[in-house]
């Protein structure tokens, strides 16, 4: 987006920074916080995922070079934040970061945060069973409706190799959901 080129330059320089941070936090929070929210399920988590991820920003805002948009690169921050968020979480617990996930599925049911009707519910505790880099590329496409290209940009994975992780996920999500709800 060309858009971002004067944004960028804000945020680079020292005396614009403070002022540009608060408008890319408020044109970004949301997509960033759901994009986050799908990765690790819970409101809370998401939220303090979600701090470290504009911190993060801010520290590193010098180095973001535009060989990618801003928003892939903050994109990309926020997967890595998420995932090591997960993996730290199932470690602290002692579990299989896949076990994690389907227990995190598991209590959506009880989430005040998660507004979503039994059939979201399957869907996420599908979601839940795949793995990591499936989950990312599934809920990229599908939820928040990224072209591959962008996925591409994001997780710096060829266009072919997320159209077969997207693929194989909506097999392994169907065959979940049909084994749920017959």
């Amino acid at each position: 987006m060309t858009d971002e080129i004067p944004l960028v330059k804000q945020l680079q320089n020292s005396k614009t920074r403070d002022k540009a941070f608060h408008i890319l936090i408020a044109q970004y929070k949301e997509r960033l916080y759901w994009h986050i929210r799908k990765i690790v399920l819970v409101h809370d988590d998401a939220d303090d995922v979600l701090q470290n991820t504009f911190v993060k920003i801010f520290k590193n805002i010098e180095k973001f070079n535009g060989q990618s948009k801003l928003y892939s690169w903050m994109y990309r921050i926020a997967s890595n934040e998420a995932i090591t968020f997960i993996n730290k979480r199932a470690k602290e617990k002692k579990v299989d970061i896949s076990d994690y996930h389907e227990q995190l599925a598991s209590t959506l049911e009880s989430d005040v945060y998660f507004s979503g009707d039994e059939i979201q519910i399957i869907l996420q505790k599908a979601i839940a069973t795949l793995p990591q880099k499936q989950q990312l590329v599934f809920n990229m496409k599908y939820f928040e409706e990224l072209k591959y290209s962008q996925i591409s940009e994001i997780l710096e994975t060829s266009v072919g190799a997320l159209k077969a992780s997207y693929f194989h996920a909506v097999k392994k999500i169907e065959k979940y959901i049909k084994t749920q709800t017959n």
